[in-house]
């Protein structure tokens, strides 16, 4: 709702949105509604959150770094939900290689203590006056005691390589279960941030939402809660804690997989009748 701000097109090689496409749409942007000059930043998530857990490919973020140096644009990365060791990196831009100007942080970083952050290069951190900068999350005492504590455990107990390896048997029972259902069109991840996008009869073009909501609630009647997401509420995303352990991970996945039975079941009686 704020004005001059400007959206494009995310990259999503599952509905034929390739890197290339994204780029047109800025450059289209830059020519016709705004000049870069006047741009302050742009905002991008490494992987899409509440979007769908599409997955920024690398050389599409290498190339948006190159794109904000030429024209002076700060780049603003968000791991509000990809921070903090959940793709198998501290931080999802890690996997690209390159450094945003400025990065948001919360959700994970304080182990369920209220607390967020902003991470930047010391030259825009510097930039406000003494008490320019605040928030309704910002540190307290305790919060900043429990992202201390976090760090540590994620350190000590190998997070990220804990995330890579919960994240490749996820991937691997998810793709299982691909095979048996032709709803699942794909399934994506980076790390422990995993995602199936449910359509019908494995078609990108057509989402299917209603069995993304039988799902959920089949789900639910045998105590596994699901998260869904994507513009079209046909994604099923996974964030189980990096600390899970590996049998409660099995015991969810056969939940999970019941209930899809369930759910597509229920869906092809409704279509017969």
């Amino acid at each position: 709702m704020l004005p001059e701000v400007f959206h494009v097109p995310y990259p999503m090689a599952y509905h034929g949105v390739t890197p290339e496409d994204s780029f047109a749409a800025i450059e289209h942007l830059f020519k016709a509604d705004v000049d870069p000059a006047r741009v302050a930043a742009i905002i991008i998530e490494p992987v899409q959150g509440e979007g769908g857990f599409y997955i920024a490919p690398p050389e599409f973020l290498r190339g948006l770094r190159a794109l904000c140096d030429k024209y002076g644009i700060l780049l603003i990365a968000d791991e509000i939900q990809t921070g903090f060791a959940r793709t198998g990196k501290m931080f999802a831009i890690e996997h690209a290689g390159i450094e945003p100007d400025l990065m948001t942080v919360a959700k994970s970083i304080a182990g369920g203590v209220p607390l967020s952050a902003v991470i930047g290069k010391a030259d825009v951190m510097d930039a406000p006056v003494v008490g320019g900068l605040g928030g309704t999350f910002a540190g307290s005492p305790l919060a900043c005691a429990a992202g201390l504590a976090v760090l540590e455990v994620i350190e000590k107990e190998k997070l990220n390589q804990r995330a890579e390896q919960l994240g490749a048997k996820l991937v691997a029972r998810l793709k299982q279960m691909q095979a048996r259902f032709n709803c699942i069109g794909e399934v994506r991840a980076l790390g422990m941030m995993v995602a199936m996008e449910l359509v019908k009869n494995r078609r990108a073009d057509a989402p299917d939402a209603d069995l993304t909501r039988a799902l959920v609630q089949a789900a639910g009647r045998r105590g596994l809660i699901l998260l869904s997401c994507g513009i079209y509420s046909n994604v099923i995303r996974i964030l189980a804690p990096l600390t899970i352990p590996e049998a409660q991970l099995e015991e969810g996945l056969a939940l999970l997989e019941q209930s899809l039975a369930e759910a597509t079941q229920s869906m092809a009686s409704t279509a017969v009748a």
